[in-house]
């Protein structure tokens, strides 16, 4: 059953970040009624995509327990992701934003590609069928979709979003990939209870 209405998630992700991305892979199948809100990491609370040690095994052995095929590490990484998030803001501005994402996440940690690289950003876009011409004119103007992008991190980090990835639902900010399990739960009990109440009202006599 769909959230009610009123009750969307927002899933705040930068396509730089490999947590997200496996936050990506899974979000259609268990929230497929998400908001998905690209933002900057560098300018959350707990700061940008770091190379931490044992971050790179970590993730490694999380997309293996997700199911998800062996990762490519871009070069380099963490990379520049600005234009890549400016045209998934663009993306999202034509209602986009989950497609364009899913291809550039691919592009990067299945494809171990540069998401600096405009070719890389030009191969996602083709293979969620935006035209090239649209990216290419998205990232002319980069001074206006970026001041979108910077709007759309101000406001995660105003809704308590501390890093990526995360989900926001009523209030409540779920972090890292293990949110989307939790959330898809919390959902679910929503959901039946709702469910519940209403099968009740429907059996109350009429007056």
């Amino acid at each position: 059953m769909p959230p009610a209405e009123g009750a969307r998630p927002s899933f705040f992700y930068d396509l730089g970040d490999p947590e997200s991305y496996l936050a990506a892979e899974r979000l259609s199948g268990l929230l497929p009624l998400a908001e998905w809100v690209p933002v900057a990491a560098s300018g959350l609370p707990e700061g940008g995509i770091a190379d931490r040690p044992g971050r790179r095994a970590a993730i490694e052995a999380l997309a293996v327990k997700r199911g998800v095929q062996p990762l490519r590490w871009p070069r380099p990484w963490p990379g520049e992701t600005r234009r890549a998030l400016v045209v998934a803001t663009y993306a999202k501005q034509i209602g986009r934003a989950t497609a364009f994402s899913l291809a550039a996440f691919r592009q990067a940690f299945a494809g171990g590609r540069d998401l600096a690289d405009d070719d890389t950003l030009l191969l996602a876009a083709a293979a969620c069928e935006v035209h090239p011409n649209a990216v290419v004119k998205a990232l002319e103007r980069e001074a206006v979709l970026g001041a979108a992008l910077d709007l759309a991190t101000a406001a995660a980090v105003a809704a308590g979003v501390k890093r990526v990835p995360a989900l926001v639902w009523e209030g409540q900010v779920f972090h890292g990939d293990v949110g989307v399990d939790v959330l898809a739960d919390q959902l679910q009990v929503a959901q039946g209870r709702a469910a519940a109440i209403a099968e009740a009202l429907a059996r109350r006599p009429a007056p």
